[in-house]
């Protein structure tokens, strides 16, 4: 890697700790569409590195949210064993499909989410 994206990678990194900690996300978040659009990754490389990044994130997140009393440890390994199909299916099937099927079930899946966030909140304030 240049220096550009040594640096690229950092930024992304402490991007991801930050909105990891402070929101729960940086995995598919933010880090598959920073590794494909700053460090030039494909979409199927930019989401089985950002497995692997997650990783420190998650544990490190987890243990300090577990400290504040924020964790549901039931909730997050019954969800956490039970992915463990779907993850294993999802490796096989994303190595099948074409770079365009999985940049456009990425963009999907966070608009999805993102409509449903934006009226959760919207209905909250109106309370």
């Amino acid at each position: 890697m240049d220096a550009g994206s040594i640096a690229a990678a950092a930024a992304v990194g402490f991007a991801g700790g930050v909105t990891g900690g402070l929101l729960g996300v940086g995995g598919g978040v933010l880090f598959v569409p920073a590794l494909v659009f700053f460090l030039g990754l494909s979409q199927l490389a930019g989401e089985a590195t950002s497995l692997l990044a997650i990783i420190p994130v998650a544990l490190l997140g987890a243990w300090r949210q577990y400290g504040y009393g924020n964790v549901r440890v039931r909730e997050g390994l019954t969800v956490g064993v039970l992915s463990v199909p779907g993850v294993l299916a999802g490796a096989v099937l994303a190595n099948e499909v074409s770079q365009r099927a999985l940049e456009l079930g990425f963009a999907a899946l966070q608009l999805f989410f993102a409509v449903g966030l934006a009226r959760r909140a919207r209905s909250r304030n109106r309370v």
